[in-house]
């Protein structure tokens, strides 16, 4: 048996996530669906850095499966992509050692949030990009972003609804950029906590809006709960953007 390590985009509108459940459309069971055909019928599992969940996206999401075919390891995306649904994508695929795991042994994941603040809507963007119509100071939340970045305990940007008890992470960068009437949110850190980037830019985009100040966000974090963080934004405007390994 080889293992493959590789890399998959999707759009995620249609989809209720990564990880398979039933009754429903997702990533995972669509990938598996196709490896499980090209293996003639053997189930065939496909691990992927982490879950997405519904409505999210990915650029540079990575999964790893085993198989016994020679199959030259550039040839893989042709061969799978050619069973996938348009909203699927293999971008790239490598022969790795057997140890590799794409989920335990990934070191940083980059994430993207982009919002559209504008007073009207563009529905074109509608699924990708979240609409946000209101007056923002960016430099507000610049400074606000920066109280985010090192190694906390970040109870008060996680969902209520997980089972992680060690809720610590380490977060290396937290960059707001401006992309012509986009505003584009970039985090990279060691891990995320359920929903973490979600409520991380809802809370900012409060501090934008005037609704709390920059330098609330130390006390945020030292609150330790999730009431004291702002709303949580959107699946759609979420990109899962890159995995870094060893």
């Amino acid at each position: 048996m080889q293992r493959v390590k590789a890399i998959i985009s999707y759009d995620g509108t249609n989809f209720s996530g990564w990880q398979v459940q039933p009754g429903a459309r997702t990533v995972q069971k669509e990938v598996e669906a196709v490896l499980t055909k090209i293996h003639k019928g053997q189930r065939t599992s496909a691990i992927a850095s982490g879950r997405t969940d519904s409505a999210v996206h990915s650029v540079g999401q990575v999964m790893h499966f085993d198989t016994p075919f020679a199959i030259p390891e550039e040839k893989w995306p042709k061969a799978i992509n050619k069973l996938l649904p348009p909203d699927v994508q293999v971008k790239a695929s490598f022969y790795v050692d057997s140890s590799f795991h794409a989920r335990f042994d990934a070191v940083e994941k980059e994430y993207r949030y982009r919002v559209h603040n504008v007073k009207e809507k563009d529905i074109f963007r509608r699924n990708h990009v979240y609409f946000y119509p209101y007056p923002i100071n960016v430099e507000e939340i610049k400074q606000a972003a920066s109280y985010m970045v090192g190694t906390h305990d970040f109870s008060s940007f996680c969902a209520s609804r997980t089972d992680v008890v060690d809720m610590v992470r380490t977060i290396h960068e937290v960059r707001v950029e401006e992309h012509g009437d986009e505003l584009h949110f970039v985090f990279r850190g060691s891990g995320f906590l359920y929903n973490m980037v979600r409520i991380m830019v809802g809370t900012l985009l409060e501090a934008g809006k005037g609704l709390r100040q920059a330098d609330d966000v130390p006390g945020i974090i030292e609150a330790k709960s999730r009431p004291a963080a702002g709303n949580t934004v959107p699946g759609h405007g979420l990109y899962l953007w890159d995995v870094s390994y060893d």
